[in-house]
């Protein structure tokens, strides 16, 4: 198995090399949004001295490190997949002995991820000197905290793109389906604006939903702004939601196969 993973690592990594032009798209989508979001919080806490209670260079801080949650958690298996169940293609990886979605397109997310991060590191780089955030409280046991809780945001959220990028077993809507997902993210995560900002509702609903744990978790534990409580609370709000994306994922995957039919397959 170690050797099949090698080499799909070695042919995805090949083929990401080979559509540069379309990494710089992607890596510009995922940081317009916030570097805007920066820019205007951080203008006006300026302006107003702070935004309930957040300063200009919380705001900073904030972001610049949502940018790094960003890269590390996103995916594009959306992209990346929905098109092969609607167009059929989906037939010649279906009688490999691996699983198409959990071994061929993870490896492709994360080749797709590595070689984005590569790119993104100069621009975070850049950013840090025009913005110039102050950072004095990030501790490395944060930064060590939040590495697996990055890791564990990823695999939910691809697990749950996943699953509704399965529903194109059913649906040609599924694209539709999946941008309603992530203007939940954008809505939960606290992409848009940290979650202390947000309505009472939206905050007492997110603590429920799997999306902080894309962003909102993994960047308070940088800035180190959790308590101990809310550390573990998080670990297993998250190990949860592992669990219940993976049983999502697969009764979703499992059903759909079984009605899936294209020619040739």
């Amino acid at each position: 198995m170690l050797l099949i993973i090698k080499r799909l690592w070695q042919v995805n990594w090949a083929e990401q090399w080979q559509y540069r032009a379309n990494l710089l798209m992607y890596l510009l989508y995922w940081l317009v949004s916030p570097i805007i979001y920066l820019a205007v919080w951080t203008s006006i806490a300026n302006q107003n001295g702070d935004v309930n209670g957040f300063t200009a260079n919380d705001f900073t801080t904030y972001y610049m490190v949502l940018l790094i949650c960003d890269q590390v958690t996103s995916n594009i298996v959306i992209h990346t997949f929905g098109y092969k169940i609607q167009d059929g293609s989906l037939s010649g990886e279906l009688i490999k002995p691996i699983h198409p979605m959990l071994t061929n397109a993870l490896i492709n997310n994360i080749a797709f991820k590595t070689l984005s991060i590569i790119g993104f590191i100069p621009i975070w780089i850049a950013l840090f000197f025009l913005f110039k955030p102050d950072f004095s409280n990030v501790a490395l046991s944060g930064i060590l905290l939040a590495i697996p809780a990055m890791i564990m945001g990823f695999f939910i959220g691809y697990l749950l793109s996943a699953a509704i990028t399965a529903l194109a077993f059913w649906t040609t809507r599924v694209y539709s389906i999946h941008e309603f997902y992530f203007a939940l993210i954008l809505l939960f995560s606290g992409q848009f604006v940290p979650l202390p900002l947000m309505p009472k509702l939206v905050q007492d609903i997110a603590q429920y939903l799997p999306f902080q744990l894309f962003l909102y978790y993994p960047i308070q534990l940088i800035l180190g702004k959790l308590s101990t409580a809310q550390i573990i609370q998080g670990f297993a709000s998250g190990v949860v939601w592992l669990g219940i994306s993976m049983f999502l994922f697969n009764l979703v995957w499992r059903n759909g196969v079984k009605r899936y039919s294209a020619v040739g397959a």
